[in-house]
């Protein structure tokens, strides 16, 4: 199955983006992708409460609900901006919701996770992190009357602005380097984060980690076959991998 995998679209950031994912999403039946893998951040702020959407929000929801019916499963990696899409409401949006999400292709295991939680410095956005994740968020949210929501929508943009864009100007290479060699000795062969808008990569023998840029910025999409290759094109350039399998032990981190 050829997977396709994005990452920080923050639709509504930009004027346009929201035709350019429409776009996007009717060429992959074309492309006969199976699955699209959303890494994190996929809008500016996401609460997956009906009551905090706005109508551009509802109608992009409605694209990927009809890639669906197409036949392309949706798969969507938790990212900072991505808050309870674990609700029923969601259902008709995505297959799978998951902090992270792994899978075999041509004998390498691939991980994809948002990578907002590399950066073990950034104590301001953790803190943040946790209460505004939390159980008790969750509940206050539900009692939010809706006339009140798209506001705070609004407000958590601007706490999301503040809380680590310092920590996102300077990749934390080190950070990023002992989460790759972390994974590895876990068996993993291909890791893919976002978050960082920029282009990273390390690789140990055969093992590789990526940053991939911000699709908002450079519309950058991966393409990884069930051979286990994989090639990207964006503003940043185009790469190809061409994935020599080789056997691990073990079974899919996920079907």
């Amino acid at each position: 199955m050829r997977r396709a995998l994005l990452a920080d679209l923050h639709l509504g950031q930009v004027a346009g983006d929201y035709q350019r994912f429409a776009a996007l999403l009717a060429e992959l039946p074309q492309r006969k992708v199976g699955e699209l893998v959303l890494a994190g951040d996929v809008f500016r702020t996401l609460v997956g409460l009906p009551r905090f959407w706005s109508p551009s929000v509802r109608e992009a929801l409605g694209l990927l609900a009809q890639l669906r019916q197409q036949g392309v499963r949706v798969v969507w990696v938790e990212g900072n901006r991505d808050f309870f899409l674990h609700t029923q409401a969601m259902d008709p949006y995505r297959d799978r919701f998951v902090p992270s999400y792994g899978f075999a292709a041509g004998g390498r295991r691939f991980l994809v996770e948002h990578g907002d939680l590399i950066n073990r410095q950034d104590r301001q956005y953790r803190l943040w992190r946790a209460i505004s994740k939390s159980h008790l968020a969750f509940w206050g949210a539900r009692l939010i009357p809706k006339v009140v929501a798209q506001s705070i929508v609004t407000r958590t943009e601007q706490a999301l602005a503040k809380t680590n864009f310092s920590y996102r100007r300077v990749l934390p290479e080190q950070d990023l380097v002992r989460e790759a060699r972390k994974h590895f000795a876990c068996g993993v062969d291909v890791v893919f984060w976002g978050h960082f808008h920029r282009f990273w990569s390390f690789a140990e023998g055969e093992k590789q980690a990526f940053v991939l840029p911000a699709w908002q910025e450079e519309g950058t999409v991966v393409y990884i076959e069930d051979d286990g290759s994989f090639s990207w094109a964006g503003g940043g350039g185009q790469f190809v991998d061409n994935g020599k399998p080789f056997c691990y032990q073990g079974q899919e981190m996920a079907r």
